[in-house]
C-alpha cells in the first residue's frame, strides 16, 4: 500500500504542477487533496503552457486516473472552463477524471461573501483571491455546505436555494458596496452544474482503499504551500485548508500509515502573493530581477509575486512539520547571474538570535540574519546532468542539504518538463 505525497514548503507557487507532471509516469492515480480554484498549477511541455486550478496535474497523461478528493472545494463555473481548455487534447474525461461525492461546492454567493468580507476589512484585508474559498470552507465546518453527492438527490436545487438565501442575508450584514447581478451569476452556475453532473462521481475513500489494496500507486497532490496552512501558516494571512501533510489524510480518506514518501518542493529563493509577513522580502534591484527573470506572477490572480532570498528558518519548519523525505528545488536557473547569493539562517527576534519560526514573523519583531555564498553566471536552462551544474550551485545545494537534513533529489532549471535534473 503506497501513497506518496507532494506539497509546497513555502507560500505556494513553488512549482508543484510541473513536478506532478514529471512524476506522473510512476503512478497510477493522481489525487488532489485540498484547496480549490485559488490554486494555479502550471505545466509546460511541447511549447504550450497549461494552468490548472482544480483538475489534478496528471490529466495530460493517458495512463493516469485523476481524482478530485473530498478535501477540495469545487467552483463549477471555473471547473467547466478548465474542462473546455482540455477539449483540444482528446482526453477521455469521464474515464480519467473522478470526483469525490464528499467534495464541497462553491456557490456564486460564496464569491460574493468573499468580496464583501474583504471589502469590510479595509486596510486590514488578508489578500484573498476572492474565489469564495474561505466562505465555502466556513460552510463546510459550519455543516451547511452543498456537496457533489447532493447533486444526485432530487431536492438539490432546494438545498442550493436555502444556502444562497442565507448568504444574501450575510452579504447585507457587511454593509459594503459590491455590485452584482445574482440572476446572471446563477444562470452561468446552473449551466456549469450540468457539465459537472456529466462527470463520474465516486466514494473516493472506498475507491482509493481498493486501489491501494490492488497494488496501485497514488500520488497525492497538495495545493498552496505549507506556510499558508490554516493552523501552522502565517495566520491570519493563510488559506482555509490544511496544506501540510496531515491534509492528505483528511482530504482523501487515506490512513497516515499508507503514506510513504513526502516530497517537499521549494524555490531556490522565496516568493509570496498577497498580504502577510515576509522576512526576506527584497525591495531593491535583486528582488526586481528575481521577479522579472522568474516571471513571478500569480497563476490564478495574475498579481505580481513578492520576491526575496531563501528563508531557511521557515523552510526547516515546513520540512519538520511535514516529515519531508525528499526535497525538490525549483527555479535554480533564476538565480544565475547574481554575484552573491544570500540565505536567511536565523532571525534577530526580541533581542536575541533564534533559528526557529516564532509565533509572529511580522517585521517590527524580527529581522533576518543572512549567510552569503558566491553566485554563478552559467545559463542552466540547457543542462541535463547534475554533475554539469556550476560548482557554486552544487555548493549551495550541499549547504541546504546539510542544514535541512533531507536530500535534494530534483533540481529544476526551467519551466518545461524536460528541464528537470535528477540527482
Amino acid at each position: 500500500m503506497r501513497v506518496d505525497l507532494l506539497l509546497g514548503l513555502q507560500w505556494g507557487d513553488e512549482g508543484k504542477g510541473k513536478i506532478v507532471d514529471v512524476l506522473t509516469k510512476d503512478y497510477d492515480i493522481i489525487a488532489r487533496v485540498q484547496g480549490g480554484p485559488n490554486a494555479g498549477h502550471t505545466l509546460e511541455f511541447d511549447g504550450i503552457k497549461h494552468v490548472l486550478h482544480t483538475i489534478p496535474s496528471g490529466i495530460f497523461h493517458q495512463s493516469a486516473t485523476n481524482v478530485v478528493g473530498n478535501g477540495v472545494v469545487i467552483d463549477p463555473v471555473i471547473f467547466r472552463k478548465e474542462l473546455q481548455q482540455l477539449d483540444p487534447f482528446d482526453i477521455d474525461i469521464k474515464k480519467s477524471l473522478l470526483i469525490s461525492r464528499k467534495a464541497h461546492l462553491i456557490l456564486p454567493t460564496h464569491r460574493l461573501l468573499d468580496a464583501a468580507s474583504e471589502a469590510a476589512k479595509g486596510k486590514a484585508k488578508i489578500g484573498s483571491t476572492l474565489k469564495g474559498i474561505g466562505p465555502a470552507y466556513m460552510d463546510k465546518t459550519g455543516r451547511n455546505g452543498l456537496r457533489v453527492g447532493d447533486l444526485e438527490l432530487p431536492d438539490w436545487k432546494a438545498r442550493y436555494r436555502a444556502l444562497a438565501d442565507k448568504h444574501q442575508a450575510m452579504i447585507a450584514f457587511y454593509d459594503v458596496d459590491i455590485q452584482y447581478d445574482l440572476k446572471e451569476l446563477e444562470a452561468e452556475f446552473f449551466r456549469s452544474m450540468e457539465s459537472l453532473m456529466e462527470l463520474t462521481f465516486i466514494d473516493s475513500e472506498e475507491y482509493l482503499y481498493q486501489a491501494l489494496k490492488s497494488g496501485k500507486k497514488i500520488l497525492a497532490e497538495g495545493a498552496q504551500g505549507s506556510l499558508l496552512d490554516i493552523d501552522f501558516g502565517t495566520y491570519p494571512f493563510v488559506t482555509s485548508s490544511n496544506t501540510t501533510a496531515a491534509g492528505a489524510c483528511t482530504g482523501l480518506g487515506i490512513s497516515p500509515g499508507s503514506i510513504q514518501e513526502v516530497f517537499g518542493i521549494f524555490k531556490a529563493y522565496t516568493t509570496r502573493v498577497g498580504s502577510g509577513p515576509f522576512p526576506t522580502e527584497l525591495f531593491d534591484e535583486d528582488g526586481e530581477t528575481m521577479g522579472r527573470v522568474g516571471n513571478e506572477f500569480g497563476a490564478t490572480t495574475g498579481r505580481p509575486r513578492r520576491c526575496g532570498w531563501l528563508d531557511l528558518v521557515a523552510l526547516k519548519y515546513a520540512v519538520r512539520i511535514n516529515g519531508v523525505t525528499r526535497l525538490m528545488m525549483m527555479k535554480a536557473d533564476v538565480l544565475s547571474g547574481f554575484e552573491t547569493i544570500k540565505v536567511c539562517t536565523a532571525y534577530h527576534y526580541q533581542g536575541e538570535q533564534i533559528s526557529h519560526l516564532p509565533y509572529s514573523i511580522e517585521a517590527p519583531y524580527l529581522t533576518p540574519v543572512y549567510r552569503e555564498m558566491p553566485g554563478w553566471k552559467e545559463d542552466l536552462t540547457g543542462m541535463t546532468e547534475a554533475s554539469k551544474l556550476p560548482k557554486e550551485l552544487q555548493a549551495y545545494i550541499n549547504f541546504l542539504e546539510d542544514e535541512l537534513e533531507v536530500p535534494i533529489s530534483i533540481v529544476s532549471v526551467g519551466p518545461d518538463r524536460t528541464q528537470t535534473i535528477h540527482r
